[in-house]
């Protein structure tokens, strides 16, 4: 998936190759509009969500500060909000991230989109708008199935195309940082691709990015179920176009093994 400093790159949703269209994403193409999920409301304290429910922190302020610790006197890094879709300045994305822990006196822990996947920060609860989310997806790897609930609830559930041996498709904890409308439907990014903050774990370059990991649809329903692509994870084109409509930024995803 090609985003990283140059932002998503395609239809973005992955690593996936070009070299055909049962290998994996084709070199991401241009033009791919970026989509916003609709806000939800303020959010209570994170101990009284709803189970099911995580919290999605959207930045307001132009320049996040990124802390080691909330001990720590400065920021470590600052991200700028909204950041540029492939470095074009009428492709504006809110950077947005997945709550890992809420304390009491102000500070986030935040999951964040770089490398090693995993890797987590601090921000100051001042500097976002925090979100309930009820959405979440689960990627099993062994069975090749994506479910995806609302609350405790299952919404749906199906095949995927995943990584393949040489390519796998990076177990962990995610969140889903960018929608991307194809302007074609036909490629192996189907009509819409999810950007998330995870990376290959094999690849360290795809296309002149930073070989992202994305969930997107596909040009070909036969290869659900089976290990294909350079790590992304392609399904269903119906039901991905439908979770476009309700699926914000921030949403979790978890890749089991």
């Amino acid at each position: 998936m090609r985003r990283g400093r140059r932002g998503l790159r395609q239809g973005e949703a992955g690593t996936d190759e070009h070299a055909d269209e049962h290998a994996d994403d084709d070199e991401p193409p241009r033009g791919l509009l970026p989509r916003r999920p609709g806000q939800g409301p303020s959010t209570p304290p994170a101990t009284s969500l709803p189970e099911g429910y995580s919290l999605a922190a959207q930045a307001k302020v132009p320049q996040l500060g990124i802390y080691d610790s909330p001990s720590a006197a400065a920021p470590s890094k600052t991200v700028p909000n909204p950041w540029l879709l492939n470095e074009e300045p009428d492709k504006q994305i809110p950077q947005v991230f997945l709550v890992e822990e809420q304390r009491p006196d102000g500070w986030l822990r935040v999951l964040l989109a770089e490398r090693p996947n995993g890797s987590t920060g601090w921000v100051r609860q001042s500097d976002v708008q925090l979100t309930p989310n009820p959405y979440r997806l689960r990627v099993s790897l062994g069975d090749h199935k994506i479910t995806v609930f609302q609350g405790t609830n299952v919404i749906y559930e199906g095949d995927v195309a995943i990584g393949k041996p040489e390519t796998p498709t990076p177990p962990g904890k995610y969140y889903m940082r960018v929608l991307i409308q194809a302007p074609d439907p036909n490629t192996v990014y189907g009509p819409f691709a999810y950007g998330l903050s995870a990376h290959s774990e094999v690849l360290t370059e795809f296309s002149g990015g930073d070989a992202e990991v994305g969930v997107h649809g596909n040009n070909d329903a036969s290869v659900l179920g089976k290990s294909v692509t350079a790590g992304c994870i392609r399904m269903d084109n119906d039901q991905i176009t439908k979770l476009s409509k309700v699926l914000p930024l921030g949403t979790p995803v978890e890749i089991v093994s």
